[in-house]
């Protein structure tokens, strides 16, 4: 039985005991009646939110746990045939991207001044960090699925020089005075 419905059955047999409404008595217990009434009504509807908020948790639970299968894997099913055939077809060259600093947590100061990047493997799409040196060395073997990567680090470096110089150019365009 729900507590909703003992109440229920209480406040019956309550009335069915007639007692005389004109005491202290009987006025008291009325109004504890009424408070338990709603108590259980209370009670009852923060059940009902714990109920949903329980079965979204799991729900969540759930999604999370595909995304992070999704994410940590290893796919060891992938064709191993393929690579036997061509070698060659083991050559790729993955796209490279500045990492930021506050992505990743540093147990101490040391390592923060080398500059990190993102790669991400075109054959599984595992994404790695890597620091200068590592890209400097031209290529690697990517840990997730053995596959060969190039990077052009040359390429790296002169667009980030591109950059800076553009945004030199505008900070001069920008102090230069306008004649009227």
């Amino acid at each position: 039985m729900k507590l909703t419905e003992k109440i229920a059955y209480m406040k019956g047999y309550m009335e069915g005991l007639e007692l005389d409404k004109a005491t202290k008595e009987s006025k008291v217990i009325a109004m504890m009646a009424d408070v338990i009434e709603d108590m259980g009504a209370y009670i009852d509807d923060l059940q009902n939110q714990v109920d949903e908020l329980t079965e979204l948790c799991d729900l969540l639970d759930h999604d999370l746990g595909e995304v992070e299968t999704d994410l940590y894997c290893d796919d060891d099913e992938e064709d191993d045939d393929d690579d036997e055939d061509d070698e060659d077809d083991d050559f790729r060259i993955g796209d490279v991207l500045p990492a930021d600093h506050d992505d990743f947590d540093f147990d101490d100061d040391e390592g923060l001044d080398d500059e990190l990047y993102v790669v991400t493997c075109p054959s599984c799409e595992e994404t790695l960090t890597l620091t200068e040196e590592e890209l400097e060395k031209g290529s690697m073997i990517c840990p997730h699925c053995n596959e060969v990567l190039e990077f052009n680090y040359d390429e790296i470096e002169a667009e980030a020089a591109e950059e800076a110089d553009a945004e030199g150019d505008d900070a001069a365009d920008s102090s230069e005075p306008e004649n009227f």
